[in-house]
C-alpha cells in the first residue's frame, strides 16, 4: 500500500506539471510562434537527454521516433490553438483526450464500450457548451486544439501498442524520451527552415522578459525531462484506471495556474462547465470491478 501511495503521489505531481504548462506556453506564445516554442523546448530537453542515445536499443529508437512524430503534430497544433484561444479553454479541450482515445479505439480498432462512455461524452459536450457560452463562440484556436487532442489520442494508442509488442523486452522511458526529443527538435527545425526565415529569430530570445525565459526553462527541463521519468515510475505502481482518473485532474490545475499567473477568470457558467468536463473525464474511467478486471487481463 505504501508503494502504491507513493506511485499515486508521483502521478499527481505529473498532472500538476502538465496543468501548469498551459499558462507557461501562453506566456511564450505572446513572444514566439508555435514552432519556435517547440524548437526551444525540445532542444533544451535534448541537451539533457542526448547522452542517453548511447546504448539505446533498436526497438527503442524505432518506437521513440515514430511516437515523436505523432507527439510533434499534437504539440504544434496545441500551441497554434493556444495562440488563438485562452489557456483555460485550451486546457479543457486538450483534457478531452481521455474520451477521444476510446472513441478512436471503437471506430478503428473494433473495441466496444458501454453506456458510461456515452454518458461521459454527453457530460463533456454540455460542459464545453457552458464554458463557450460564457465567452466567444467556438473559434479556430479551439478547432486546432481539438485536432491536437486527436493526434495525442493516437499517440496514446500507439504507445499502448508499443508496450504490448515489446512486453518481452520493456522499453526504457528515458531512452524513449531522448528519441522523441530528437524527432521534435529535427521536425521543428525542418519546418522553421521551410518557412524561409532561417534561424535569425534566435536573436530575439535574448530579449525575452524574465517570466518568459523562466517559462521556457520550466517547459524544457521539468515538463519535458523530469515528468517522463516520474510518470514511468508512478505507472509501474498504480493501475491504469486510477492513473487515468488522476490525469483527468489536469484541466483543474491548468485553470488554477491560469488564474494565479495570467489573471484569467471563469464565471459561474464557465466553472459549471469546467466541473462537468472534469466529472466526464473521471466518469469515463470508472468501471464495475468485474469489467475492470477483464479489461486488465485483456
Amino acid at each position: 500500500m505504501r508503494t502504491e501511495r507513493w506511485g499515486l503521489m508521483a502521478l499527481l505531481a505529473v498532472t500538476v506539471v502538465w496543468g501548469t504548462t498551459f499558462p507557461a506556453m501562453k506566456l511564450l506564445s505572446a513572444h514566439l510562434d508555435a514552432l519556435q516554442i517547440i524548437w526551444l523546448r525540445f532542444v533544451i530537453a535534448l541537451l539533457v537527454l542526448a547522452p542517453l542515445w548511447r546504448g539505446m536499443l533498436r526497438h527503442e529508437r524505432r518506437w521513440g521516433c515514430a511516437l515523436g512524430l505523432l507527439l510533434f503534430l499534437a504539440f504544434w497544433l496545441q500551441i497554434e490553438g493556444l495562440a488563438r484561444t485562452s489557456s483555460n479553454r485550451n486546457a479543457f479541450v486538450t483534457g478531452l483526450n481521455v474520451l477521444v482515445v476510446p472513441l478512436i479505439a471503437m471506430a478503428f480498432l473494433g473495441r466496444r464500450y458501454g453506456w458510461r462512455l456515452w454518458g461521459a461524452c454527453v457530460m463533456a459536450l454540455a460542459g464545453m457548451a457552458l464554458m463557450f457560452h460564457e465567452n466567444e463562440p467556438w473559434n479556430l484556436g479551439d478547432t486546432l486544439t481539438l485536432a491536437s487532442t486527436v493526434f495525442y489520442a493516437l499517440y496514446i494508442l500507439a504507445l499502448e501498442e508499443c508496450a504490448r509488442r515489446t512486453a518481452a523486452q520493456p522499453l526504457r522511458a528515458t531512452r524513449m524520451a531522448a528519441a522523441q526529443a530528437t524527432v521534435m527538435a529535427l521536425a521543428s527545425t525542418a519546418l522553421l527552415l521551410a518557412q524561409g526565415e532561417g534561424m535569425g529569430w534566435l536573436r530575439s530570445v535574448a530579449d525575452l522578459p524574465l517570466d518568459a525565459l523562466l517559462a521556457l526553462l520550466y517547459l524544457g527541463l521539468l515538463a519535458s525531462v523530469v515528468v517522463v521519468t516520474l510518470q514511468a515510475w508512478g505507472q509501474q505502481r498504480v493501475d491504469a484506471m486510477r492513473s487515468a482518473i488522476v490525469f483527468g485532474l489536469e484541466p483543474v490545475f491548468a485553470a488554477l495556474t491560469a488564474w494565479v499567473l495570467l489573471g484569467e477568470r471563469l464565471g459561474w457558467a464557465g466553472l459549471g462547465g469546467a466541473a462537468l468536463i472534469v466529472a466526464a473525464l473521471v466518469f469515463s474511467q470508472i468501471q464495475p470491478a468485474a469489467r475492470a478486471g477483464r479489461t486488465q487481463r485483456a
